[in-house]
C-alpha cells in the first residue's frame, strides 16, 4: 500500500486553498499555458509531512504502531500565502501555496516523524525539508514562451489562503485510478501533550 504522513488544513483553509488554485488555473488558461497540469481536487489538499511510499501489509502495521503515540513536536498555527512552483527555474513540475507560518514546526515534524521511521528502513531524503501545499502537478512542462507565461501568472496572481490550527498529523493511504487519487485516513496521531486518537475502523485492522 502507497502511505504518507501529511499535516492537514482546516476546511476554510482548504476551501480558500482551493480557491486561490482555480484562480490561477483561470490565469494559466487565458495566457495559454495550463496545458498537461493535474489539479488537485479541494478534498485532497494537504502538507505532505513524509513520504512512506509502498509499503507491504505487515510494514504498515508496524509503522503504525511506531508513529501512534503523541508526538513531542508541538501543534501549531499554519497560515498559507503566496504561489511558487518547483523546480523554482527550468520546467516546472510542481504548482504550490507557501507557508508563512508554521515552518519550524513542520520541519520538527518532519524530524520525529523520521525518527520513528528509521527503524523500518526508511531513509531521510537528500534534501531538506520544504513545507508546501500542492495544488497542481505538471504533467508536461511548459516550453520556451508558455514557460514564460507560466511563471508570469504565477508571479501575478496574490493568494492568501488564510490561518488555521493544526494539533494532529495523518497518516493516509492513498489509492490511484485513471480517476486520480483517493486518500484513506489509518490513523491520526495528536502533536505534543495531546492525547492519541485513532480512527478505529482503519486502525482495528492493522493491530
Amino acid at each position: 500500500m502507497r502511505l504518507f504522513v501529511a499535516a492537514e488544513p482546516s476546511d476554510a483553509v482548504r476551501r480558500a486553498a482551493a480557491e486561490c488554485a482555480a484562480q490561477v488555473r483561470r490565469r494559466l488558461e487565458s495566457a495559454g499555458a495550463a496545458n498537461g497540469l493535474r489539479w488537485v481536487p479541494a478534498e485532497n489538499l494537504h502538507l505532505t509531512v513524509w513520504f512512506l511510499g509502498e509499503v507491504s501489509d505487515q510494514r504498515a502495521a508496524a509503522v503504525l504502531e511506531s508513529l501512534a503515540p503523541p508526538m513531542s513536536a508541538p501543534a501549531f498555527d499554519l497560515q498559507l500565502a503566496g504561489l511558487g512552483a518547483f523546480p523554482p527555474s527550468g520546467p516546472p513540475r510542481v504548482l504550490w501555496i507557501g507557508v508563512t507560518h508554521g515552518v519550524a514546526e513542520l520541519a520538527r515534524a518532519h524530524d520525529e516523524v523520521g525518527e520513528r521511521l528509521a527503524p523500518w528502513g526508511f531513509a531521510p531524503e537528500g534534501r531538506s525539508y520544504s513545507a508546501h501545499l500542492t495544488i497542481a502537478r505538471v504533467k508536461d512542462p511548459p516550453r520556451g514562451a508558455d514557460r514564460l507565461a507560466f511563471r508570469e501568472a504565477l508571479t501575478a496572481e496574490r493568494c492568501e489562503a488564510g490561518r488555521c490550527r493544526v494539533d494532529t498529523l495523518t497518516v493516509f493511504r492513498s489509492r490511484t485510478s485513471p480517476h486520480g487519487a483517493a486518500y484513506e485516513t489509518l490513523l491520526r496521531v495528536r502533536l505534543s501533550w495531546c492525547s492519541r486518537f485513532f480512527l478505529g475502523t482503519s486502525w482495528g485492522r492493522w493491530r
